[in-house]
């Protein structure tokens, strides 16, 4: 039996979800970030992935928002590879961790187990073949 540690939000990150399916953890993926806000207000979420250009809130407006009601909330933004700009931005709003769009899927699964301190199954799984 498998128990779930945290609630994770991912916006506009459904091609990333497949990366974080093995860990104990609740995942919502959705599209928009005014999807995101009303998920917020009604769900107890512990961490939030989101890319830095949404349709509905482009140039990190969505996380600014987020860090702004809940400064301590642990944030991942994807950015754009390359595009220096969108991660001095997302530096300077106190994201907890910038990605880029093309990073593995291990890496994505580390980082996020370190922001949850959970351990990371799939390396568990392979230590114990």
């Amino acid at each position: 039996m498998c128990q779930v540690y945290s609630n994770v939000l991912m916006i506009g990150t459904a091609d990333k979800a497949a990366g974080l399916q093995e860990l104990p953890i609740r995942l919502l993926v959705i599209n928009t970030g005014k999807e995101a806000i009303q998920c917020l207000r009604h769900e107890h979420i512990d961490t939030v992935v989101s890319r830095w250009e949404l349709v509905d809130m482009p140039n990190g407006i969505l996380l600014e928002r987020i860090l702004a009601a809940r400064p301590k909330m642990p944030t991942v933004a994807f950015v754009e590879p390359g595009n220096w700009q969108q991660e001095i931005m997302a530096r300077s709003l106190g994201v907890t961790a910038i990605l880029t769009d093309d990073i593995a899927d291990d890496y994505f699964r580390s980082t996020i187990c370190q922001i949850l301190k959970i351990k990371d199954i799939a390396r568990l799984s392979l230590a114990a073949t």
